[in-house]
Protein backbone atom coordinates (compact mmCIF):
# COMPACT_ATOMS: atom_id res chain seq x y z
CA UNK A 1 0.00 0.00 0.00
CA UNK A 2 1.92 3.06 -1.24
CA UNK A 3 0.74 6.61 -0.87
CA UNK A 4 1.75 10.05 -2.05
CA UNK A 5 3.71 11.05 1.04
CA UNK A 6 6.79 9.64 2.76
CA UNK A 7 5.93 6.13 3.97
CA UNK A 8 4.06 3.03 2.91
CA UNK A 9 2.81 -0.08 4.68
CA UNK A 10 4.24 -3.41 3.58
CA UNK A 11 4.46 -6.99 4.75
CA UNK A 12 7.16 -7.75 7.28
CA UNK A 13 10.02 -9.87 6.00
CA UNK A 14 12.46 -12.23 7.67
CA UNK A 15 15.16 -9.58 7.16
CA UNK A 16 13.17 -7.21 9.41
CA UNK A 17 13.43 -9.50 12.42
CA UNK A 18 16.79 -8.18 13.66
CA UNK A 19 15.72 -4.55 13.67
CA UNK A 20 12.42 -5.34 15.37
CA UNK A 21 14.33 -7.39 17.95
CA UNK A 22 16.38 -4.28 18.81
CA UNK A 23 13.23 -2.17 19.18
CA UNK A 24 11.43 -4.63 21.47
CA UNK A 25 14.49 -4.78 23.73
CA UNK A 26 14.91 -1.00 24.07
CA UNK A 27 13.67 -0.57 27.63
CA UNK A 28 13.17 3.20 27.52
CA UNK A 29 10.99 2.94 24.42
CA UNK A 30 9.02 -0.14 25.46
CA UNK A 31 7.88 1.28 28.81
CA UNK A 32 6.00 4.06 26.98
CA UNK A 33 3.45 1.46 25.85
CA UNK A 34 4.04 -1.86 27.64
CA UNK A 35 5.74 -3.42 30.64
CA UNK A 36 9.38 -4.12 29.86
CA UNK A 37 10.69 -7.65 29.81
CA UNK A 38 13.81 -8.55 27.83
CA UNK A 39 12.87 -10.79 24.92
CA UNK A 40 15.34 -13.54 23.91
CA UNK A 41 15.88 -13.97 20.18
CA UNK A 42 14.27 -17.44 20.12
CA UNK A 43 11.04 -16.01 21.63
CA UNK A 44 11.08 -13.14 19.14
CA UNK A 45 11.48 -15.55 16.21
CA UNK A 46 8.63 -17.69 17.53
CA UNK A 47 6.39 -14.61 17.88
CA UNK A 48 7.21 -13.60 14.30
CA UNK A 49 6.36 -17.06 12.95
CA UNK A 50 3.13 -17.33 14.96
CA UNK A 51 1.77 -13.87 14.20
CA UNK A 52 1.99 -14.53 10.46
CA UNK A 53 -0.26 -17.59 10.87
CA UNK A 54 -3.03 -15.86 12.84
CA UNK A 55 -6.24 -15.06 11.01
CA UNK A 56 -7.27 -12.33 13.48
CA UNK A 57 -4.13 -10.19 12.97
CA UNK A 58 -2.93 -7.98 10.14
CA UNK A 59 0.58 -6.61 10.70
CA UNK A 60 2.57 -4.27 8.49
CA UNK A 61 6.02 -2.80 8.39
CA UNK A 62 6.19 0.99 8.06
CA UNK A 63 8.76 1.80 5.38
CA UNK A 64 10.19 5.00 3.94
CA UNK A 65 9.28 5.40 0.28
CA UNK A 66 12.65 6.95 -0.62
CA UNK A 67 14.75 3.91 0.40
CA UNK A 68 12.38 1.14 1.64
CA UNK A 69 13.97 1.24 5.11
CA UNK A 70 11.82 -0.19 7.92
CA UNK A 71 11.11 2.49 10.55
CA UNK A 72 8.26 0.88 12.49
CA UNK A 73 5.34 -1.49 12.52
CA UNK A 74 1.59 -1.31 12.97
CA UNK A 75 -1.16 -3.85 13.30
CA UNK A 76 -4.80 -4.55 13.76
CA UNK A 77 -5.25 -7.53 16.05
CA UNK A 78 -8.03 -9.35 17.86
CA UNK A 79 -10.11 -8.80 14.72
CA UNK A 80 -13.65 -9.89 15.54
CA UNK A 81 -15.60 -11.03 12.51
CA UNK A 82 -19.05 -10.63 14.10
CA UNK A 83 -18.56 -7.34 15.93
CA UNK A 84 -16.36 -6.05 13.10
CA UNK A 85 -13.85 -4.47 15.44
CA UNK A 86 -10.12 -4.69 16.05
CA UNK A 87 -7.46 -3.32 18.38
CA UNK A 88 -4.79 -1.09 16.86
CA UNK A 89 -1.10 -0.90 17.76
CA UNK A 90 1.60 1.24 16.19
CA UNK A 91 5.29 1.82 16.87
CA UNK A 92 7.85 4.01 15.17
CA UNK A 93 10.89 2.07 16.31
CA UNK A 94 13.51 4.18 14.53
CA UNK A 95 13.93 7.07 16.99
CA UNK A 96 15.41 9.36 14.32
CA UNK A 97 12.20 9.04 12.30
CA UNK A 98 9.88 10.27 15.06
CA UNK A 99 8.23 13.69 15.03
CA UNK A 100 8.29 13.75 11.21
CA UNK A 101 4.65 12.88 10.59
CA UNK A 102 5.32 9.22 9.78
CA UNK A 103 3.16 7.99 12.66
CA UNK A 104 0.19 10.11 11.52
CA UNK A 105 0.62 8.91 7.97
CA UNK A 106 0.91 5.25 9.00
CA UNK A 107 -2.14 5.63 11.23
CA UNK A 108 -4.20 7.02 8.34
CA UNK A 109 -3.14 4.17 6.05
CA UNK A 110 -3.88 1.52 8.69
CA UNK A 111 -7.27 3.04 9.51
CA UNK A 112 -8.12 3.21 5.79
CA UNK A 113 -7.18 -0.46 5.43
CA UNK A 114 -9.25 -1.45 8.48
CA UNK A 115 -12.37 0.50 7.59
CA UNK A 116 -12.31 0.22 3.80
CA UNK A 117 -10.64 -3.14 3.07
CA UNK A 118 -11.58 -5.13 6.17
CA UNK A 119 -14.96 -3.40 6.48
CA UNK A 120 -14.50 -2.90 10.22
CA UNK A 121 -17.10 -0.92 12.16
CA UNK A 122 -14.86 0.07 15.11
CA UNK A 123 -11.14 0.30 15.73
CA UNK A 124 -9.93 0.83 19.27
CA UNK A 125 -6.71 1.01 21.25
CA UNK A 126 -5.23 1.24 24.70
CA UNK A 127 -2.70 3.91 25.66
CA UNK A 128 -0.98 4.81 28.92
CA UNK A 129 -2.16 8.15 30.27
CA UNK A 130 1.52 9.10 30.59
CA UNK A 131 2.21 8.63 26.85
CA UNK A 132 1.27 12.13 25.72
CA UNK A 133 3.01 11.80 22.33
CA UNK A 134 0.84 8.81 21.45
CA UNK A 135 -2.33 10.43 22.81
CA UNK A 136 -1.73 13.49 20.57
CA UNK A 137 -1.30 11.17 17.57
CA UNK A 138 -4.50 9.28 18.32
CA UNK A 139 -6.55 12.42 18.93
CA UNK A 140 -5.20 13.98 15.72
CA UNK A 141 -6.29 10.84 13.84
CA UNK A 142 -9.82 11.21 15.25
CA UNK A 143 -9.90 8.72 18.13
CA UNK A 144 -12.20 9.58 21.05
CA UNK A 145 -11.46 8.69 24.64
CA UNK A 146 -14.01 6.07 25.66
CA UNK A 147 -12.89 5.20 29.15
CA UNK A 148 -10.15 4.94 31.72
CA UNK A 149 -8.87 1.75 33.29
CA UNK A 150 -7.61 3.18 36.56
CA UNK A 151 -4.11 2.13 37.60
CA UNK A 152 -4.36 -0.81 35.22
CA UNK A 153 -0.66 -1.10 34.34
CA UNK A 154 2.40 -1.39 36.55
CA UNK A 155 5.14 0.42 34.67
CA UNK A 156 8.58 1.47 35.82
CA UNK A 157 7.80 1.01 39.51
CA UNK A 158 4.35 2.58 39.63
CA UNK A 159 0.79 2.21 38.44
CA UNK A 160 -0.55 4.21 35.50
CA UNK A 161 -4.03 4.67 34.10
CA UNK A 162 -4.78 3.10 30.73
CA UNK A 163 -7.04 5.03 28.38
CA UNK A 164 -9.30 3.21 25.96
CA UNK A 165 -9.82 5.19 22.77
CA UNK A 166 -11.92 4.26 19.77
CA UNK A 167 -13.09 5.32 16.36
CA UNK A 168 -16.18 4.25 14.40
CA UNK A 169 -16.13 3.81 10.63
CA UNK A 170 -18.38 6.82 10.08
CA UNK A 171 -15.94 8.99 12.07
CA UNK A 172 -12.95 8.14 9.88
CA UNK A 173 -11.85 11.06 7.70
CA UNK A 174 -9.42 9.87 5.04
Amino acid sequence: MKNEKSIYLDTLKDDDLGLMFQWINNREEVIASAPYKPVPIHEHKRWFEEIQKKDDVVIFGIRLIKNNILIGSCQLHSIHKIHKDAELQIRIGDLEQREKGHGSEAMRLLLRFGFKDLNLHRIWLRVFSTNQRAIRLYEKAGFAREGILRQAAFINGGYVDVWVMGMLAEEFRD
